[in-house]
């Protein structure tokens, strides 16, 4: 029934993506099957019903919901502030919203624990001590200050797609700006809020680096211990109850969104965009933004650079050399290839809904939603046994990279598809294009800039993954996150921080591209 009423749609570049997904999602799920049905039945009841596993999922769910509003509250502002006024210098604070996604996860983690405490950094500048942060408000913070910029690209990609002809039907009906904000504006990022708060919620299921460092115990902190531990099968379990909870939080974004159209209504040009004054709250307008950049980058940063000042002399060059060209040879790649292969799967989802385009799209996610250590064993156990000769191969290191971040992909992509109005599209196949052809002329111009957040999206979460190709590179292959793992898991700061610095500095080269796309934009001052 679902392959009938979706039949004619199933071209190959409908069915080889969804094969090449589904292929990647039932591997590890089965893997984590075949182990969790390893538990003999008396101790199955044992190791599900335990006390730990309902604080685990309490902890889990508060960490969660904690970080999503925290971001939202974090990045609403600034991608309003640049996109939608006359704010000063925005191209810099663009690329300062989007630099914390350069920084490990687990440095940003160190960076705040070394501020605090009676010998901490903010002491040692300033003569005075703050409260070392750690447990949840610990992990909340650090994921926070890291995450939000998922929130920040999605959100104003979506509020520049956004056809400013229905905030100006809504002033000329009386509405003051403010009204304008919350009747026309919020309701149009829905997809774009949605997206970010899912593909959120699931990199903090999945986090074990921050967790560890803080402390707090979640169901990703707990897995990591099992698999130290070579427990397997309480691992398994705790990976599918993990799994469980992603689900949950897949079903809800999908029925938040199912049945909404957010394109424009006509076929006319999109008006140009009028910048509103910032005025009066320009002052605390950029005092937010100077102490949000301070907290999410200055303070990192500033801790790498003063690392790697105390040890100039232990940087070398060839290594550096040989772990930039590993970090790029696989992240590159796997960027391009995961939007390829994500784009026809959004194209269904938005312009063909179906439960097939449904099951698709949820796919990615659940491949995302399973925990990064487990993704990269179910691998190493599938292709040792089906494939040995893909094992330890850079091909298996860019297809794992591809499946897991491909659910980063979909969120701005998807924004930008349900802004395209399906009539051009129509119209060009009245012209006597094929629906192919009509996609490339005039739908794909419009995906541009979604695309690109996509593959800048998957390209830094590459560059910085950990377990993953911790599990599954190359003999000999380096990365710049696993050096960088390697030296401050021992306490060497400074030789870490060369690492560190340069995973920053490819973060803002490849944002750039964001920014070159805009200088194209004539936007017309107030």
């Amino acid at each position: 029934m679902i392959f009938h009423k979706v039949g004619r749609y199933l071209r190959w570049y409908f069915v080889l993506p969804a094969v090449i997904v589904g292929s990647g999602v039932l591997v590890p799920f089965a893997y984590l099957v075949l182990r969790a049905a390893d538990a003999e039945a008396s101790e199955l009841v044992e190791i599900v019903f335990r006390l730990r596993n309902l604080i685990l999922f309490g902890n889990t769910a508060l960490l969660v919901a904690g970080v999503v509003i925290v971001d939202i509250l974090l990045a609403l502002p600034v991608a309003w502030l640049t996109s939608r006024t006359n704010l000063k210098a925005k191209r810099f604070f663009t690329l300062m919203g989007v630099f914390p996604l350069a920084i490990p996860s687990y440095v940003m983690a160190y960076a705040i624990l070394g501020l605090g405490g009676k010998d901490g950094a903010f002491a040692q500048l300033f003569g005075a001590s703050l409260p070392r942060l750690s447990g949840y408000w610990g992990a909340l913070a650090a994921l926070s200050f890291y995450t939000f910029p998922y929130f920040f690209l999605n959100l104003r990609s979506a509020l520049l797609g956004v056809d400013p002809a229905l905030e100006e039907s809504a002033r000329s009906l009386g509405y003051r700006r403010r009204w304008v904000f919350y009747y026309v504006l919020i309701p149009q990022l829905r997809p774009a809020l949605y997206a970010s708060g899912l593909l959120v919620a699931l990199h903090v299921l999945g986090n074990f680096g921050v967790v560890s460092l803080m402390r707090f115990e979640t169901f990703s902190y707990a897995l990591y211990l099992q698999l130290a531990s070579f427990d397997r099968i309480y691992a398994a379990w705790l990976a599918l109850m993990l799994l469980a909870f992603a689900g949950c939080l897949l079903y809800v974004e999908a029925r938040l969104l199912r049945g909404r159209r957010f394109h424009r209504a006509g076929i006319g040009g999109v008006h140009q965009r009028t910048l509103i004054p910032i005025r009066g709250w320009g002052k605390l307008s950029y005092l937010y933004l100077a102490v949000l950049i301070f907290g999410c980058v200055a303070v990192p940063t500033a801790t790498i650079v003063s690392w790697l000042i105390r040890g100039l002399d232990s940087v070398s060059i060839e290594n550096l050399v040989k772990a930039v060209l590993g970090s790029l040879g696989a992240a590159v790649p796997a960027a391009f290839l995961s939007t390829a292969v994500m784009l026809p799967i959004v194209y269904l989802g938005v312009r063909r809904p179906s439960a097939l385009s449904r099951v698709l799209e949820r796919l990615a996610y659940i491949g995302y939603a399973i925990p990064p250590l487990a993704f990269g064993l179910s691998l190493i156990f599938f292709a040792q046994r089906a494939i040995p000769g893909l094992y330890q191969t850079l091909w298996l290191l860019i297809y794992a990279y591809m499946i897991h971040f491909m659910a980063e992909a979909i969120g701005p992509a998807r924004s930008t598809m349900y802004q395209a109005s399906p009539n051009i599209e129509e119209a060009a196949r009245s012209l006597g294009y094929s629906r192919l052809n009509a996609f490339f002329k005039v739908i794909f111009p419009l995906l541009i800039r979604g695309l690109t957040v996509s593959i800048a999206f998957v390209f830094l979460s590459a560059m910085k993954d950990l377990p993953i190709a911790f599990l599954l590179r190359p003999i000999g292959y380096e990365t710049l996150a696993l050096n960088v793992w390697d030296t401050t898991s021992e306490a060497l700061f400074a030789e870490a921080a060369p690492y560190a610095l340069l995973m920053i500095i490819f973060a803002g080269l490849f944002v750039s591209l964001l920014l070159v796309r805009e200088r194209n934009v004539h936007e017309q001052p107030a």
